[in-house]
This record gives C-alpha cells, sequence and structure tokens, in this order.
C-alpha cells in the first residue's frame, strides 16, 4: 500500500512539475561586427532610397523579400506607397539590435516627412556567407511630435 502511494505521489508531482514555467532560453548576444554590418545594411539601403536607387535598394532585402516582390520597381513602388518614413527619413537614429521571437531586430528610430517619430523595426537575416539582409520592418508611430 505504501508502494502504491508513493508511486501516485511521484506521478502526481511529474504532472504538477509540467505545468511549471519553463525559463527562457537566453538569446546569444548581438556581437559588435554584426551589429556594425546590419546597421550598415540599413543605412545603405536608406541611401539608395534618397538616390531612388531601386536595383541597390533591392540587393540589401532579403531573397524572400526578393522572391515576394520580384523586381526592384515593385519593391520600390511598396516602399514608397508604405514606408515613407523609411524612404525619406528627416533623421534617424540607430538602436541596439535585440532578439524578438527569435530573430535579429536593429530598431530605427526615424523623422517621418510628417514630422512624427517612427520606430521601424527591422528583422535582419544573416545569408550563409555570412553577410546581413533586411528580411522585413515594421513601423510603430511613437507619442509626440519629433523633427
Amino acid at each position: 500500500m505504501r508502494m502504491l502511494f508513493a508511486l501516485m505521489l511521484l506521478v502526481g508531482l511529474a504532472q504538477a512539475a509540467a505545468w511549471l514555467p519553463v525559463p527562457a532560453r537566453a538569446e546569444p548576444a548581438i556581437g559588435t561586427e554584426d551589429r556594425a554590418a546590419m546597421t550598415a545594411v540599413i543605412a545603405e539601403q536608406m541611401a539608395a532610397f534618397q538616390r531612388d536607387d531601386g536595383d541597390a535598394a533591392f540587393a540589401f532585402a532579403a531573397p524572400e523579400i526578393q522572391m515576394q516582390f520580384g523586381t526592384p520597381e515593385a519593391f520600390m513602388t511598396m516602399v514608397r506607397r508604405g514606408y515613407a518614413p523609411v524612404y525619406r527619413p528627416q533623421s534617424v537614429e540607430f538602436q541596439a539590435p535585440e532578439h524578438r521571437a527569435g530573430r535579429p531586430v536593429v530598431p530605427v528610430i526615424v523623422g517621418a516627412p510628417d514630422g512624427y517619430l517612427v520606430r521601424a523595426l527591422y528583422t535582419m537575416r544573416q545569408l550563409d556567407d555570412g553577410s546581413w539582409r533586411i528580411a522585413g520592418c515594421t513601423l510603430e508611430r511613437l507619442p509626440g511630435m519629433g523633427v
């Protein structure tokens, strides 16, 4: 009887332990070289936007983005219509890269053409050759006027 009770107690403890939160696995720190490389890619793409150089801007997009849009012209049309803050920024401030949902993200505070501040969250992807490309960008308008 004691053996059965001990077994039931162990099974109950094991089931209870299954519901305990598992500590999150720490993401590896983003090194100085990778940080500089990611920032350079974003800055160079913004510079290409300023020059209306669709070929150069498109080259900084990750392969999946290039496949999605197909041509530099289609990519630039999307950028002009939906990403005016990064297409024609009035100011740019890079922040420290971080991990979000397991992917490296570079937050950039951008002064938008309309005078508001926007946080552009650039999701980055490292290619097999070690180079970085932009795999997406999400814009978040910040409260108040900026520029």
